[in-house]
């Protein structure tokens, strides 16, 4: 009975086979990640030099782009958990018909937002804050910020369905030569170096356009032009994929829209953030940059954790992917404690590169603090939501956990704790963030369960 204990122990650690296929996924997403925490960082601490209008404004403006964004990691990772399953199967003409409905849809998408930045750019900044000055930075930022949502979802939309087939390297090169870019161009614009304009809060605009446009080029001729596994070409784009829209609504949109309400949740918390004030607003900035230094790894776990998950699925072995599934979320665990304690250690000196007033050093600590308390639940989390029951298909169970916990328990308390009772930063953020810890709980018994593995059909199945 002893052995069959230690074995079933066994099993459920993982192998050395598996370990290695995580760490071939993980680490270059990881260090991926990384490298673009580190181009916000740069520009925190670049702009932060010019004043916390500066900060704010761009922070600000950032979170409507956001929206952008996390709607195209919806479209791409609702893909990607296609791509991986048909990548198990090895059912090569359906994982075509995946990706043109995903770029589809990104360029759609991206030229909706475009539209929106060049007409109205002044009324979105008034959303976020009432600061006249903020809002008149803001504007300047988004003018150079235009082409950015092309370019922005068709290289992340890209790079997912690169690492879902096993080719995360390729993106990782890519992002250090835009680490690169975007550092030498924003110092050369916002400070006027070179011969070239001081720009400032512009010039950050404009240095991030043009990484992203060194980033994009290298991506898709990667993507169209080199890799040979999928093949696949600028012509598959006219493919008619009537045969998989179904199948890919049924398991993307429920991803799509659960990502989005994400970003509107955080757009949401921006807003209250904005109207608590800019102290608040540049706390959060320069604490949200320290706290994704300290989460790189479990987000490329996190991908990971779905790709693998999708690549076993598509082999046909349920019981192996359910023992990995306990295995990614003790990862999870372990990660957050972790990142708890880096982030209580590093606090202060961190908070001391910034030049910024008392005031906002004081929120900035308190903001700290309560983010090394949610990191564990958040890690966990992570691992579950945005990969192994991602990875099942289990998208719709996902998507009414994002809306019942983050606009029913974090956005009301957020709002009652930031703008009705004004409690101390601490709480604020607390309540902001309750959602990871409600989610935590919602979705481990969902694992425990089994439901989260769902049946998916390809194109030449149907």
């Amino acid at each position: 009975m002893a052995k069959l204990s230690k074995d079933t122990i066994r099993q459920y650690l993982g192998t050395k086979g598996f370990y290695l296929k995580v760490c071939a996924i993980a680490l270059p997403i990881a260090a991926q990640s990384l490298i673009t925490i580190g181009v916000n960082m740069m520009d925190t601490i670049m702009l932060g030099s010019l004043g916390e209008i500066a900060i704010s404004a761009s922070s600000l403006a950032n979170q409507f782009i956001t929206i952008y964004h996390i709607a195209c990691m919806g479209i791409g990772m609702g893909a990607s958990v296609l791509v991986s399953r048909f990548f198990g199967m090895e059912d090569w003409n359906s994982l075509k018909k995946a990706i043109t409905i995903m770029l589809r849809l990104c360029i759609g998408f991206g030229l909706l937002f475009m539209f929106a930045t060049i007409f109205f750019k002044a009324q979105i900044m008034r959303i976020y804050t009432p600061d006249p000055q903020i809002i008149e930075q803001g504007v300047l930022y988004f003018t150079w910020s235009i082409p950015t949502y092309l370019l922005l979802g068709l290289s992340l939309d890209c790079t997912l369905v690169l690492r879902s087939i096993g080719k995360a390297q390729v993106p990782l090169i890519t992002s250090i030569v835009s680490f690169f870019s975007n550092i030498f161009f924003n110092w050369m614009f916002i400070f006027g170096k070179l011969g070239a304009p001081r720009m400032e809060v512009a010039g950050a605009a404009l240095g991030t356009l043009l990484a992203r446009l060194i980033e994009c080029t290298i991506i898709l001729t990667y993507f169209f032009h080199v890799e040979k596994q999928v093949r696949y070409r600028i012509r598959d784009l006219f493919t008619s994929c009537r045969d998989l829209v179904g199948e890919y609504f049924r398991i993307s949109i429920p991803v799509l829209i659960s990502d989005t309400i994400m970003a509107l949740g955080n757009s949401a918390i921006a807003i209250i953030m904005g109207h608590i004030g800019a102290a608040f607003v540049s706390a959060n900035s320069i604490t949200a940059v320290t706290q994704q230094l300290t989460t790189v790894l479990t987000q490329g776990i996190s991908q990971a954790s779905c790709i693998i998950t999708g690549h076993t699925l598509g082999e046909g072995d349920v019981e192996r992917a359910q023992r990995e599934g306990y295995t990614f979320t003790i990862f999870g665990a372990i990660l957050g404690m972790i990142a708890c304690f880096i982030i209580l250690l590093i606090s202060k000196p961190v908070i001391g590169l910034y030049n910024i007033t008392e005031e906002t050093q004081a929120i900035a600590m308190q903001l700290m603090e309560a983010i090394a308390l949610i990191l564990v639940f958040q890690s966990t989390n992570s691992i579950l939501t945005k990969g192994v029951l991602r990875g099942g298909g289990d998208t719709k169970f996902l998507m009414a956990g994002d809306v019942l916990f983050l606009w029913i328990a974090s956005v009301p308390l957020g709002i009652l704790a930031g703008l009705v009772l004004h409690l101390p930063a601490f709480w604020i953020y607390f309540f902001m963030k309750i959602d990871q810890i409600l989610k935590c709980i919602w979705c481990w018994n969902r694992l425990r369960s089994g439901k989260w593995i769902k049946k998916i059909q390809g194109a030449n199945q149907r």
